[in-house]
């Protein structure tokens, strides 16, 4: 179940990647993300969304290793920093919950939910 858990959280994780990529890059979809007031992403927001494709490689390996799928982290580190990652969804579920882009929030906010329940039930085992 662990590894279903972290698997797919990785492959919603893959999803978003791309999504930030195709942000980065400047199509016209910056109404999804980043507060959605901008429909193509300036330059400093463009910055962010490839710093968030970086980040999520770094979550899927927390994932990864704390499912025992590969061995990257210390043991204490890992099992710290899924809890952090875990919380940090949470008040993600929240943060777009109260966007004020409807698109943002209406896709955003199931997607961090999905992957904190994803992440909890990685966190718990």
């Amino acid at each position: 179940m662990i590894t279903v858990a972290a698997v797919a959280a990785c492959c919603v994780l893959a999803l978003l990647a791309v999504f930030q990529i195709l942000l980065a890059a400047g199509l016209p979809l910056g109404r999804f993300a980043w507060g959605g007031s901008h429909r193509v992403l300036p330059a400093k927001f463009r910055i962010g969304s490839v710093v968030s494709v970086i980040l999520y490689a770094l979550f899927a390996v927390i994932l990864l290793d704390r499912a025992q799928i590969v061995e990257a982290l210390p043991e204490t580190l890992s099992s710290v920093l899924i809890w952090v990652w875990t919380a940090y969804l949470f008040v993600g579920v929240l943060m777009n919950a109260i966007s004020r882009s409807k698109p943002e929030r209406w896709t955003m906010t199931p997607v961090a939910l999905v992957l904190g329940v994803l992440s909890l039930a990685v966190a718990l085992s």
